[in-house]
């Protein structure tokens, strides 16, 4: 079993949540209110934000120059996804605030690029990847006719054979280095793996309950 495997299965658990929640469930039967998806847009564009940032830092300590270009390209691509994709929901992302659970989870993206580990940090990356991989695949397979669908964009972005192949090409890399990495390392790095899903599924929460600061 490979170490992208292990950490799949070590966070079946969580997938589960994600798979039942309502606001996945209302994703996928075009059922979700509006505002709790404009909510979540406006949320996601202040992530994709932050979260470029990280995998081009990623991609500054990467020692292959096949992975500096894996996660440089990405970070582009997810600017690129920030502006096209939720420039028709969000109009004045400058006045949105990020949520509690939006600061917490880019804030430990961000701490992992200082830790000077490298393997953490691609592992922590990459829930993002195929959480939202495997979400878009299987909300594609019951949402029907795309363009009937209130949220058919977003899930033919995320359910893309393109972005199929950025995870597949991100599970990859992380299988690689974490062969090549101590049982300690190994360990870190699932560590990261494990707590960036469950703040995937703190992200769809939050969205749901349209999460605000308490004070």
């Amino acid at each position: 079993m490979t170490f992208t495997e292990h950490a799949w299965d070590a966070i079946g658990g969580i997938r589960k949540v994600i798979d039942d929640h309502p606001f996945v469930t209302g994703l996928a039967d075009g059922s979700l209110p509006e505002e709790k998806f404009r909510y979540y847009m406006t949320q996601d564009a202040l992530y994709l934000a932050d979260y470029g940032r990280v995998l081009a830092l990623c991609g500054s300590q990467a020692d292959d120059t096949d992975d500096v270009l894996f996660w440089t390209t990405s970070a582009t691509g997810a600017i690129s996804v920030e502006r096209e994709l939720h420039g028709n929901f969000v109009h004045d992302l400058a006045a949105a605030e990020k949520s509690p659970a939006c600061t917490a989870y880019t804030s430990y993206v961000a701490a992992l690029g200082t830790t000077g580990s490298y393997p953490a940090l691609a592992a922590g990356l990459l829930p993002c990847f195929w959480i939202y991989q495997d979400v878009g695949s299987r909300l594609l397979e019951t949402a029907g006719d795309l363009d009937a669908h209130p949220y058919g964009r977003w899930i033919e972005t995320y359910a893309d054979p393109a972005f199929a192949e950025s995870t597949r090409r991100a599970r990859e890399i992380v299988d690689r280095v974490a062969g090549t990495v101590t049982n300690e390392e190994q360990a870190r790095m699932l560590e990261a793996f494990l707590t960036c899903s469950r703040y995937e599924a703190m992200f769809w929460e939050a969205a749901w309950s349209m999460q605000t600061w308490p004070l």
